[in-house]
Parts: structure tokens; C-alpha cells; sequence
């Protein structure tokens, strides 16, 4: 998911995506894309908005199977208005300002544990200063999404999901809070065990340059 204007972060992102800023001489985007050119991918798609064409060029030339021109649009709004609505099929939602060490074994032996449900949320400890959906669960499903009671973990911006049972069981819907509303209702949102590997999400130029400190 890149197609986030990146307000936060001008004026880094007034002449380009907040995907392509710079960060430890590479794009931000690119230390997601670098690991999972790396894994047995039937396809890698992105969704592109602000300065789609640079980025959707980039990101062509990195191995990107699939483009989604999502400008002006929620960030749920691919998986019911594109051809991976279809998808009868695990997919990885990764967002681009997130730096992580993805381990993608793990994450589908989560999802294999849980049953291959409609959609898992891959949880993290929170981190100071960076904000986040916090979790609360029951026997690993979600009850409840909230930014203000605190519990031990929140939303890392990853997930594991198929699109063709969303699609099956829920309204369309442009962002993705309306749609783990709907499902939290139907008791399908489920969330794995915490993650324990690299993760720090980048919102802010302050950020960008604590993520650089950290993981040169």
C-alpha cells in the first residue's frame, strides 16, 4: 500500500510520493520490495496515488507484477473495486513507511494456526511516539479497535487476508477501519501472536531520521 499522500512528512513529499522519499540510500518503499523479490511470490502489487506514474515506474523496474491507482481513494478501496477482489487466496498487506524484517514463514504459520481466516492482523508492541489502532482480543479474535484505551499491543499495518471472503461477507467499503468493523461484528477479525521482529513505522521527517539512526 503506496498511495498515501504523505501530509505529515512535507515538505519531504511536495515534489514526490511519500513511498519514494529517501531513506539509508535507497527508497523507503524499496526495503519492503528488496525482501519480498527475495520469497516465493506468485505476485507482488502496489497501489500508487500522489506522484503515481514516478512511483508505479519505479516500482516496475523492482520487480512489481501489478499497478492499482488508488488516488483519492480510500485505503480499502483496491480490494473491492480491482481484480484482486477475486483473489480466493492469501495476500499480504504491507504499507510502504513501514520498516520490518518480514518473516513470511511465521506469519503464514499464524494464519495456517488460526484456521486461514477472512482476515489476520499481525499485532506489535507499541512504540513510543508512534501512534496505532490498539488491539483487544479474546481467545485471538478482535473485540474491539480503539486509538485511545491502551492495551498491550496494536496494528502494525500488516495483515494476511482474502479478498474473495471479504467481498463475500462485507458492504464495499473505502477504508480499512470500516471494514474490520464488519467484521469484528461477524467475529471474523483475527489477531496472531505478537510480532517479535523488526518493525517501526515512519509518519513523520522525525521519524525518518530516528529509522535511519536505528536501522543503518
Amino acid at each position: 500500500m503506496a498511495a498515501g499522500r504523505g501530509l505529515r512528512m512535507m515538505p519531504l513529499t511536495t515534489n514526490t510520493s511519500k513511498a519514494m522519499i529517501q531513506f539509508n540510500n535507497a527508497m523507503l518503499i524499496g526495503n519492503s520490495l528488496k525482501q519480498l523479490k527475495k520469497l516465493d511470490l506468485q505476485s507482488i502489487s502496489i497501489t500508487v496515488g500522489y506522484k503515481g506514474a514516478e512511483l508505479a515506474e519505479y516500482a516496475i523496474k523492482e520487480g512489481v507484477h501489478n499497478i492499482f491507482n488508488t488516488n483519492e481513494k480510500g485505503n480499502a478501496w483496491w480490494m473491492y473495486n480491482t481484480l484482486l477482489k477475486q483473489l480466493d487466496a492469501p495476500l499480504l498487506v504491507l504499507t510502504c513507511d513501514n520498516i520490518v524484517e518480514i518473516d513470511l514463514e511465521w506469519i503464514s504459520a499464524q494464519y495456517l494456526k488460526h484456521n486461514s481466516p477472512t482476515c489476520m492482523l499481525i499485532p506489535v508492541t507499541p512504540v513510543d511516539g508512534i501512534e496505532g489502532d490498539f488491539i483487544q482480543t479474546k481467545n485471538n479474535q478482535i473485540i474491539n479497535l480503539s486509538r485511545t484505551e491502551k492495551t498491550p499491543i496494536y496494528g502494525s499495518g500488516i495483515q494476511i487476508l482474502n479478498p474473495k471472503k471479504i467481498n463475500d461477507c462485507t458492504e464495499k467499503a473505502d477504508n480499512f477501519y470500516d471494514v474490520w468493523t464488519q467484521l469484528i461484528a461477524q467475529e471474523l477479525l483475527i489477531a496472531s501472536e505478537t510480532y517479535t521482529k523488526t518493525w517501526y513505522s515512519i509518519n513523520t521527517e522525525a521519524q525518518l531520521h530516528t529509522a535511519e539512526k536505528l536501522y543503518t
